[in-house]
């Protein structure tokens, strides 16, 4: 980076910043906005600018939003019964795009982590006690990722809602459409017998 002006260095420091993007990328980031048209670089930093601007939270589910109320908790199409519970709204995203799922959501904005200082606390677990309370929901279904921080968010989730009326699930585990055992780890083969299903 040593060979680098002053401003392309500074370019660099922040682009590697970015979560997935080492030096390397960075730098290869770099060069291409060196080359893009002026035209070009002034719209990816005004697409920067705005979208700090104007996106919010949705005061219902915590999905980014540019309205006060995200367009999934505005639809009366949506099943009103249900919440599917995500860790990011990224995670909201891939199930939206599989199309199947026709019910509300919420973002936890993140999944319990003591070690990285992630406790309850710090997750958006007070706006679905809230949401609960309301007496409309009938079920949870808990989607947070399947590794350790996500097992326990669920698992403290279960315990949070478990003397309410309403349906706790959490999404199935296993071998991925496509796949093959052979090259499936045993904790995923353990996941899949476990979620077993009739046929």
């Amino acid at each position: 980076m040593k060979s680098y002006a002053q401003p392309i260095k500074r370019l660099i420091a922040e682009l590697a910043k970015l979560p997935g993007i080492g030096e390397k990328t960075a730098a290869r980031l770099a060069n291409y906005i060196l080359r893009a048209t002026p035209d070009d670089v002034e719209k990816l930093a005004e697409s920067l600018v705005e979208v700090k601007r104007k996106i919010r939270l949705c005061r219902i589910c915590l999905n980014p939003t540019e309205e006060d109320i995200c367009h999934i908790c505005s639809n009366p199409a949506r099943d009103q019964h249900m919440i599917c519970v995500v860790e990011e709204p990224d995670a909201l995203a891939a199930i939206e795009e599989s199309g199947v799922f026709h019910g509300l959501y919420h973002v936890l904005h993140g999944a319990l982590a003591p070690l990285d200082g992630i406790g309850p606390d710090n997750l958006r677990l007070g706006e679905l006690q809230k949401r609960i309370s309301e007496g409309q929901i009938q079920e949870l279904i808990l989607a947070t990722n399947p590794n350790v921080h996500g097992e326990a968010t669920a698992l403290l989730i279960t315990r949070i809602f478990k003397d309410s009326n309403i349906r706790i699930t959490r999404i199935a585990m296993g071998v991925p459409m496509g796949g093959d055992l052979k090259y499936v780890d045993k904790m995923t083969i353990s996941k899949s017998l476990e979620f077993r299903r009739g046929m």
